[in-house]
């Protein structure tokens, strides 16, 4: 009788405790609801509000609007002065795959051979990655983690079909918990007709004759071709009997979405040349297609527009690929492809001036493109382009809430980022660079010195 009791007791005993730690648990979890006040909001669904409100519940948008009732019991922050928008989108980095370029070992960008179809981005990234809180502190909440995907962190070829891209949030202990949609697009390095070559061997130039050159394209084209051919057949065998029926091939079944037009290609190419190419092989084959890279593609402009083709563009401070190429002309392109009716965005292509995605769409701006195409390159048109804009892109209730609370317009390189909001959860600005830069500029003075 007596154990009975004992056991009675510290059962009672272990039960308060856990109670006890639940509502201090329960205290210590961020609110889930907050509401931002007073603030002029560009939701890029419509007209901005000159005062208005944004509601987050649970992580997604409640409410937005100028006459929106806080709900009980949120957490208010008064915005006055300040103004919200959509968190921006780089849709092309290498994001929590490239940590340092020049270490091998921290470079998981790309895999040996030409053909990796069944590789995807988000199984490789790394949720730790120091340039994740460096993209996110200067408004950028979202990217697309890009295999093959070049760029100054690129390391290794590329390969012909690098991978599936993946769509995930700047925040999260896991991967789980940072992927918006785990396949967007597959990745497509589209062979060029190279007569020149870099020898590291001998630090010299190489020349090829042309016919050479073309029939080393035309292999490669015809090689991409046959595969594609073979990916479609075994589409079409997983439709019919069962899998004793054929014989399995994961990099052929992760081309099926491809082949059936469920999933688009994002093919790099640059030249003119190469992009009507990679236009006429997509067609051919029935593919849906993003360009990305696009340096020539003003030459090109009108078919990109009747195709509905549209186009991720390079930084423009980039030098053009062309010694007779104007200055300026990856900065006037932007202006010329949106005049076209060519829907554009920008990318980073790499992990090390992915902050400076706002910049680049500025630039576009001092060129001619305007504003609220800039503005949109870099929020709506990623989402809109990869197949995301149901989940983020704008401010709407249902969205997901990756939001930034700005002191001016978020494409200026002096603007700044006050609060920075991931699915719902207010996320730290603190970074790397800023803590360096806090490092330096408190050292200690040598003595003597002025």
């Amino acid at each position: 009788m007596k154990s009975i009791k004992m056991t009675l007791r510290f059962v009672a005993v272990v039960a308060a405790v856990c109670i006890v730690s639940l509502a201090a648990s329960a205290q210590n979890q961020p609110p889930s609801v907050v509401a931002i006040t007073h603030a002029k909001i560009f939701t890029l669904s419509g007209a901005p509000l000159e005062d208005g409100t944004l509601v987050i519940r649970d992580g997604k948008i409640a409410a937005v609007g100028a006459n929106i009732e806080v709900p009980a019991g949120a957490q208010v922050i008064d915005a006055k002065g300040l103004q919200i928008y959509p968190g921006l989108f780089d849709p092309i980095t290498q994001m929590g795959l490239s940590e340092i370029s020049a270490v091998n070992a921290t470079v998981d960008s790309t895999e040996t051979g030409a053909y990796n179809p069944d590789v995807v981005a988000a199984t490789a990234v790394s949720p730790s990655s120091e340039h994740i809180p460096v993209t996110r502190a200067s408004g950028i909440t979202e990217v697309l983690a890009v295999p093959a995907s070049g760029g100054f962190d690129a390391r290794g070829s590329s390969g012909v079909i690098g991978g599936q891209a993946s769509a995930i949030h700047l925040a999260g202990w896991t991967i789980n918990d940072m992927t918006i949609k785990k396949s967007v697009a597959m990745v497509i390095s589209w062979p060029g007709m190279e007569t020149r070559s870099f020898d590291f061997a001998t630090f010299s130039i190489k020349n090829k004759p042309f016919s050479e050159a073309k029939l080393d394209y035309e292999k490669q084209v015809s090689e991409l071709s046959d595969y594609l051919d073979r990916a479609r057949h075994y589409a079409q065998a997983m439709g019919h009997g069962g899998p004793a029926d054929y014989q399995r091939d994961l990099k052929l079944e992760a081309l099926a979405p491809v082949m059936r037009g469920q999933l688009p290609v994002l093919v790099f190419a640059d030249r003119a040349r190469d992009i009507r190419n990679a236009v006429e092989f997509c067609d051919k084959q029935k593919l849906k297609m993003i360009l990305a890279g696009g340096e020539q593609a003003y030459r090109v402009k009108d078919l990109l527009r009747s195709k509905g083709i549209p186009v991720v563009l390079r930084p423009t401070l980039t030098l053009p690929s062309e010694e007779d190429d104007a200055y300026d002309r990856l900065l006037s392109q932007p202006a010329e492809l949106a005049a076209a009716g060519v829907k554009i965005a920008f990318g980073s292509f790499d992990n090390s001036f992915a902050r400076r995605l706002g910049q680049q769409a500025a630039n576009a701006v001092a060129y001619g493109l305007p504003y609220d195409e800039a503005l949109k390159a870099v929020t709506v048109y990623p989402a809109e382009i990869f197949g995301v804009a149901d989940q983020v892109g704008t401010l709407e209730t249902g969205k997901i809430a990756n939001i930034i609370v700005t002191n001016g317009d978020p494409l200026e390189l002096n603007t700044e980022v006050k609060y920075l909001f991931i699915k719902g959860q207010s996320t730290s600005l603190d970074n790397r660079h800023l803590r360096l830069y806090e490092k330096y500029l408190n050292r200690p003075k040598a003595a003597g010195a002025n």
